[in-house]
């Protein structure tokens, strides 16, 4: 594994809080989701017909390493887009999960640090 993979892996726990959060699930044909998740991850999928996409809207404060004060962390806001998926491991285990399509934030600090120690793909954007 390489160094930025192995940073990518959330090295170390985080807290925050979390003043403000609305999420939002869609049914959307599974036809459409399918193309948006790579192999070996599956859709996770309604009747076989429906797949499920979120985008979340978290108003945090004070996030920072754990153990850390809070005054030393960051406040920032995150939209999130994410699909539901599935995932058979090697030794048959069926693994639910979601795919990070993209992450926007309003601040370049949490775009540039978000990057290096996760991979939830951040843009930075206006928030309002």
């Amino acid at each position: 594994m390489n160094f930025l993979k192995k940073l990518q892996s959330h090295p170390f726990p985080v807290e925050a809080f979390f003043k403000k959060s609305v999420v939002v699930t869609c049914a959307v044909e599974k036809e459409i989701l399918a193309k948006l998740i790579p192999a070996p991850l599956q859709l996770d999928t309604f009747l076989n017909s429906w797949g499920f996409i979120a985008m979340a809207l978290v108003e945090t404060q004070h996030l920072r390493p754990k153990g850390l004060p809070a005054f030393l962390g960051n406040d920032f806001t995150l939209i999130g887009y994410r699909i539901f998926v599935r995932y058979t491991n090697s030794k048959g285990k069926n693994l639910r999960g979601l795919y990070i399509l993209k992450s926007e934030t309003d601040k370049k600090r949490m775009e540039f640090l978000g990057n290096i120690f996760t991979n939830y793909k951040y843009e930075t954007i206006d928030i309002q």
